[in-house]
């Protein structure tokens, strides 16, 4: 999942014609689908080359607190996305509603629910993130997103940045990897993950000028990754001198 916070249309193409098969969802973030020119072509040439489509989720949370939920449906409707992020980092929202607003929303769109504050000093014990999790996937999210905003030092990472690894496994235990998308916009983040969970981890807040880079290290053809995708034989003719 990568972000865009305001591309051109002419960066936006550049994107989608030269890394756009790696990428599965483009998020126009946070708020700045309102304050940008020409965001409809945008979403069209993305959605060309096959991206599912959404504005941050802080957007529609700046709609719900205003009592707008219609106005948020026609506003994504006129841009034509064809996905949706829900989340609730930066409002108050009972969970119960935030399931319906999913059920909702589950009905036209693909959905992409996130889980977990935007602020470091709160903090979400694992049990809370295993349950809001569950539940988000039954209401109707495709998949839950690990917060951690695009400075990635909140959620579930620590404030320097580094994962928070007890977290992280204590959610692994209880959700199937496949379904959740961990926000990873730094390297030191991407390769922890994939050392974790595989070339083929989701993440998301990838910078667009990272989208080549991540996909080296999702193929060991970076040095942060090389020797964990060497063949099998490898190490043996290297400690054989063979």
């Amino acid at each position: 999942m990568v972000m865009d916070k305001g591309l051109g249309i002419n960066q936006a193409r550049d994107l989608a014609e030269t890394t756009g098969h790696l990428i599965d969802f483009l998020k126009l973030g946070f708020g700045t689908s309102v304050v940008c020119k020409n965001v409809q072509e945008k979403v069209s040439l993305y959605k060309d080359h096959d991206m599912y489509v959404y504005v941050g989720g802080t957007l529609l949370e700046a709609f719900l607190v205003r009592g707008q939920f219609e106005d948020y449906i026609r506003f994504i409707e006129k841009l034509g996305c064809n996905a949706v992020e829900v989340s609730d980092g930066s409002i108050s929202l009972n969970h119960h509603e935030k399931c319906r607003i999913i059920s909702k929303l589950a009905e036209k769109y693909t959905v992409l629910s996130e889980v977990g504050a935007k602020e470091a000093d709160i903090v979400i014990e694992p049990e809370v993130w295993i349950d809001s999790i569950k539940s988000e996937l039954e209401a109707g999210s495709t998949f839950v997103i690990g917060e951690a905003r695009e400075s990635g030092n909140v959620g579930i990472y620590e404030k320097n940045g580094s994962a928070d690894s007890e977290l992280i496994h204590q959610i692994l235990a209880h959700v199937p990897s496949q379904k959740l998308i961990w926000e990873a916009p730094l390297k030191q983040q991407q390769t922890w993950f994939i050392s974790l969970l595989g070339s083929n981890v989701n993440l998301g807040n990838i910078a667009p000028a990272d989208v080549a880079a991540l996909e080296t290290l999702r193929l060991g053809l970076r040095g942060d990754t090389f020797f964990a995708f060497l063949p099998d034989d490898y190490h043996k003719h290297k400690l054989t001198g063979g």
